[in-house]
């Protein structure tokens, strides 16, 4: 049976609230120092976006009224938040609700294991913002500063398993400055469970029950990208009948979160080690999805499939 992971629901939803004149669309990019933030900066700007780093919180507000005038041709803004000092969480949280009042507001929160976070910060020899502490210390004490924070997330990104080329491509997914603000964006990712289950999704899917290509010695170098090992997953039985269900599922959640208001979507397709079966399902799946038109704006992203 699939396992369902839930996700907190986010205070802050695009789109819904009332907004200025034009399209004005608000991002904040936050979360854990040595996360990502500076690789997001710069998709971002690569992506159109007009990028704001290291403003203070106290002045976000006013900055965003200034930048999203009406008489401004700025539609889209991102301000990264926390690079050089850390986060006031508790003042962030009335700014953000006063301003999804106004603009569609998105809240992209960047995460990853505590571990990780300590060896990139040994890697880089870079000074942690809560320099004053440990590593160690530093991280769980900005961990639990930005604890309300991330309830606002409308998107999470967990970077603990992502290379920058693998986030550059999950932050174009998500923001692509050509899609409508209003279109809820979907991801279906596959990964393997040996890595680790992904943080930032809403639903898992376990596909570990068909029979693994792995063991097959002229397959196992291939991946599900490639026709073998797609045919050999994709003709079972048990395949035509799980992607059925699926399907049904999904046809019926994901209009369903749409209407609701939410921003961002992620649906965890797992297998053993990400690069076989997870891969062929993802693929398959999306493509009933996108010959359905069940959502507007699909991709799919295979996390672990070069490992």
């Amino acid at each position: 049976m699939p396992t369902t992971v839930p996700q907190t629901r986010p205070l802050v939803s695009a789109g819904v609230m009332g907004k200025t004149d034009g399209v004005h669309r608000v991002l904040i990019v936050t979360g854990m120092s040595g996360a990502g933030r500076s690789t997001a900066s710069a998709a971002l700007e690569d992506l159109g976006w007009y990028v704001i780093d290291n403003l203070p919180t106290a002045i976000i507000e006013d900055a965003v009224d200034l930048v999203c005038h009406p008489a401004r041709a700025t539609e889209r803004v991102a301000f990264i938040l926390g690079r050089s000092g850390p986060v006031d969480g508790a003042a962030l949280t009335p700014i953000l609700n006063r301003l999804a009042t106004k603009y569609t507001v998105d809240v992209l929160y960047l995460d990853a294991d505590d571990d990780v976070l300590v060896r990139r910060f040994e890697g880089t020899r870079r000074k942690h913002p809560r320099s004053l502490l440990g590593v160690a210390e530093a991280i769980a004490e900005e961990r639990a500063a930005l604890a309300a924070v991330r309830e606002h997330a409308t998107a999470t990104l967990d970077t603990t398993e992502l290379n920058t080329n693998q986030l550059r491509l999950r932050i174009r997914d998500l923001f692509d400055a050509s899609s409508l603000p209003a279109t809820m964006r979907t991801s279906i990712t596959s990964f393997g469970f040996k890595h680790g289950i992904p943080l930032d999704v809403d639903l898992v899917f376990d596909v570990r029950f068909l029979p693994n290509p792995h063991w097959e010695p002229a397959l196992r170098p291939q991946s599900g990208l490639d026709a073998g090992v797609r045919d050999f997953v994709l003709e079972n039985p048990e395949t035509t009948a799980f992607l059925n269900q699926l399907d049904s599922m999904l046809t019926l959640l994901l209009p369903s979160y749409a209407k609701e208001g939410k921003s961002y979507v992620t649906v965890a397709i797992g297998c053993t080690g990400g690069r076989h079966r997870s891969v062929a399902i993802a693929e398959a799946i999306a493509e009933r999805l996108r010959g359905e038109n069940v959502v507007p704006a699909l991709n799919v992203f295979h996390r672990d499939i070069d490992r």
